[in-house]
């Protein structure tokens, strides 16, 4: 299980990230949610979570459009 400082990590610029609008933090969010699907023993539910959360970041960085999707 991926230590609990790389998940502390993410969540952090995740909300830096929420309330800020900082696009450093969108970018190093994304970068440790990569790193979090990289483990082997991650369940499906949870890395399929943050792979969606890794993309919906990159997605800002390029400017496309932001809406709510399906859980």
């Amino acid at each position: 299980m991926p230590t609990t400082e790389l998940w502390a990590g993410a969540l952090s610029l995740l909300l830096i990230h929420s309330e800020s609008g900082c696009p450093h933090s969108a970018h190093h969010a994304a970068r440790l949610l990569d790193r979090l699907c990289e483990s082997s023993d991650l369940d499906d539910d949870t890395r399929a979570l943050c792979e969606r959360a890794s993309n919906r970041l990159s997605q800002g960085k390029t400017g496309e459009s932001q809406h709510a999707g399906t859980a």
